[in-house]
């Protein structure tokens, strides 16, 4: 009786594992994640540059006027996917601001140097430290950030010719 009821205990429990991931599959996906920063100030940041050719950036650079926080890395493949329309947003007047993750000095200039330099300032972010702290989980992400230095919006992903409309209207929103 008891080396039957053994036998039916695996049996039940996979049983159980597959109908719940069964379930799973079929709940609607969450397709944005809401950060805990929106409408919070960018933390006290001050990174030195990333490269010799542009200054390093501070949170202090984020007055004024709406500026793009934008986390990237050399390294990244999606970065590069995105610089098109980083120089898309900056001939249309947007300031950016770039934070390069993880970053050798020489490799931030050739990704620059290949890809383009749409950037204002770029700050190096060696253990993402400032990454972490504005609730950046990886990269490319971008940030709208208003003229008091308040986070507004948050674009996870490489930015789409599609979403330039969007972030441009964010800018406005955030003036």
């Amino acid at each position: 009786m008891r080396s039957r009821l053994a036998l039916w205990i695996p049996l039940a429990l996979f049983a159980f594992f597959a109908g719940l991931a069964a379930y799973m599959l079929t709940q609607p996906k969450q397709q944005f994640v809401e950060s805990t920063m929106i409408g919070q100030p960018l933390p006290a940041f001050a990174l030195d540059p990333a490269f010799s050719g542009l200054p390093g950036a501070a949170k202090a650079d984020f007055t004024g006027k709406p500026k793009l926080l934008n986390i990237w890395a050399s390294w990244c493949l999606p970065c590069i996917a995105e610089a098109p329309q980083l120089e898309a947003l900056q001939a249309q007047g947007v300031e950016i601001i770039g934070i390069a993750l993880r970053d050798r000095p020489e490799d931030v200039a050739n990704f620059l140097g290949k890809y383009g330099n749409p950037y204002r300032r770029i700050g190096s972010d060696k253990i993402s430290e400032v990454q972490l702290a504005i609730g950046s989980s990886g990269v490319p992400e971008t940030f709208v950030i208003d003229a008091k230095g308040v986070i507004r919006y948050q674009h996870i992903g490489d930015i789409r010719a599609g979403d330039v409309p969007l972030l441009l209207e964010e800018l406005e929103k955030a003036q």
